[in-house]
């Protein structure tokens, strides 16, 4: 049997600035079974237009379908398909720490260039940034020293300057 191969998208979608706009984005996610991974949105340059940042996993043929659907929303101005471009992609995560071991867990913020934003008698929380697998080995590094809560952002991109 032939197994569905399944391809990670980044879909940046300009929207007008208006209330409802991201639901009804969201909706149509929901209304046609595609599961969101990540969801960023917010202002852009122009006051009246925001930037909603979407990863999704789907099988190509459906793929298709959802920018296809976007389009057809009356508030959507314009979507950029992200996926093959060359893009600065980043995260933001906070994570909190059990701060006994406080000298390796500084060693270990050091190395990803990360940063202590806030300390209290058993915890550390540490803000890092960066691409997805940044963020997932320095979350996989701090894991074993016991890591009480996480926070990430979803996903920004932009592509990159063709200009020299």
């Amino acid at each position: 049997m032939n197994e569905n191969r399944r391809e990670k998208v980044t879909l940046a979608v300009l929207v007008r600035n208006e209330p409802g706009v991201l639901s009804r984005v969201a909706g149509l996610f929901t209304r046609r079974g595609y599961n969101i991974h990540s969801l960023a949105v917010g202002p852009t340059e122009k006051k009246e237009i925001s930037r909603i940042t979407i990863v999704i996993e789907e099988e190509p043929e459906r793929l298709e379908q959802v920018e296809k659907q976007l389009h057809k929303l009356i508030d959507v101005l314009k979507i950029i398909n992200l996926t093959n471009v060359q893009r600065v992609e980043r995260e933001l995560c906070l994570i909190q720490v059990n701060g006994e071991k406080r000298s390796d867990i500084l060693q270990i913020v050091d190395i990803f260039r990360a940063k202590i934003v806030d300390v209290s008698p058993k915890e550390v929380m540490v803000e890092v940034t960066g691409d997805t697998e940044k963020i997932d080995a320095i979350i996989q590094m701090l894991a074993g020293y016991g890591i009480s809560e996480i926070v990430r952002t979803g996903k920004i991109a932009l592509a990159r300057s063709t200009q020299s």
